[in-house]
């Protein structure tokens, strides 16, 4: 309810399916995915649009990116899905790291496992500069998933491996 924008931008098909109408109300439903737990309280897991799905299980980037910004080396990070033939999408992370550190996947990995399922963990990573985020201070999600496609194809490295 309240102030509810028209659409997007020269997009039919977002708008119809973010701005819908019922019983004379317009409504927006943006796509955030929501557990309310046993006292009450929300936890917001994260954009629906975002999420990966590897192996049949749906992996949240919020929260993978939450527990790698833990890491002492590791100033941001985004985390994408990219295609993996046996798994549908491989967890990428894309990670600016702190001035003079470096960290490996390994060190990542063996850091977010205190705090993940395994399905969660990052599978490759990608070191950058920074992290390029929105006009709105938002993760450019469509920036990341771009340089990880290019750079896993490129590289062809897994945690695996």
């Amino acid at each position: 309810r309240g102030h509810v924008p028209l659409g997007y931008y020269k997009d039919a098909a977002k708008t119809a399916a973010t701005f819908v109408e019922r019983d004379g109300v317009r409504w927006a439903i943006p796509g955030d995915r929501a557990v309310i737990e046993d006292d009450g309280t929300i936890t917001v897991l994260g954009r629906g649009s975002q999420s990966i799905n590897t192996g049949g299980e749906k992996v949240f980037p919020e929260e993978v990116e939450a527990v790698l910004k833990s890491h002492p080396d590791v100033f941001d990070a985004i985390v994408v899905g990219v295609p993996d033939e046996r798994w549908g999408e491989s967890v990428t992370a894309v990670v600016a790291p702190r001035p003079g550190r470096r960290p490996s996947l390994d060190e990542l990995t063996t850091h977010a496992r205190r705090a993940l399922a395994g399905y969660k963990l990052p599978r490759h990573l990608v070191l950058v500069e920074a992290v390029e985020r929105t006009p709105a201070g938002k993760p450019n999600y469509r920036w990341a998933k771009e340089l990880a496609a290019r750079a896993v194809v490129a590289d062809g490295v897994t945690a695996d491996e």
